[in-house]
């Protein structure tokens, strides 16, 4: 029960932040515990201990709550020494800049993707997302071009127990249609998502290997102006690919 317990704190806690982000205001104790269905006396516990390490604090006005700028000071000192992000960023960025579409960095984290690195386009209308955002092995780009790095034995066995739920009306929830567009997509080197994951966004995306870590990178944008620059924008992906295999090779001579 003691684990238990601490899973749930921890849980708790993380909630605790993540409302702040949506709010964007202060919050009452009451308020906290409505946003995230705890009782009023944990959410005093919470509060109380992030209270004393530094990481919210207490507005005289109304007895409100709100986060010090701690947590953004932590979570910047752990990016900047991120051992694949520190390499990756820049490669990332110009990829970016040479496309104006939001580029995804993402790595397979049991049955979902994880973006590690999210540099949102330049264009007005553009995909957004954010770092830690997780996704469906089966109808994001990235799972897609992760799964097409695997053994055909492997494969058949993750899709005959992973669930393929329907994401939109354009999601592939088929494994043996699945499995088919993956070898073809192996085949040409790259993969996409139609309006799988979001109905009116497309991407693209490849997988490389490095600091033995597989790791898949996607453009994604609107349908429309991702089919109409489709073929250069698999060009600067493909650049893309090939300053990750040198980088890898770098890294291995280390």
């Amino acid at each position: 029960m003691a684990g238990q317990d601490s899973v749930k704190t921890a849980a708790r806690t993380l909630d605790l932040l993540e409302i702040f982000a949506k709010a964007r205001a202060p919050l009452s104790l009451t308020e906290i515990a409505q946003r995230i269905n705890a009782p009023i006396s944990s959410c005093h516990s919470l509060v109380r201990t992030l209270q004393s390490r530094g990481y919210v604090y207490i507005l005289d006005h109304r007895k409100r709550v709100y986060p010090t700028k701690r947590l953004l000071t932590i979570a910047q000192a752990i990016a900047r020494h991120d051992p694949l992000l520190e390499k990756l960023t820049p490669i990332l960025e110009g990829l970016m800049k040479a496309t104006g579409e939001t580029v995804l960095l993402g790595k397979r984290q049991g049955d979902q993707i994880t973006y590690l690195e999210v540099i949102e386009g330049s264009h007005i209308v553009r995909y957004t997302s954010s770092p830690g955002d997780l996704k469906p092995l089966h109808s994001s780009a990235i799972g897609k071009s992760l799964l097409g790095q695997m053994e055909a034995a492997e494969l058949a066995a993750l899709l005959a127990r992973l669930k393929l739920p329907r994401v939109t009306e354009n999601t592939v929830t088929d494994a043996k249609a699945l499995t088919e567009e993956l070898d073809a997509s192996r085949a040409r080197g790259w993969y996409q998502t139609l309006g799988e994951n979001i109905v009116d966004v497309m991407a693209i995306s490849i997988s490389r290997h490095l600091l033995d870590e597989t790791l898949g990178v996607a453009l994604a944008g609107p349908i429309a102006r991702m089919q109409q620059n489709r073929d250069a924008y698999l060009a600067h992906l493909m650049e893309v690919g090939a300053a990750f295999d040198s980088l890898a090779a770098e890294l291995r001579g280390l």
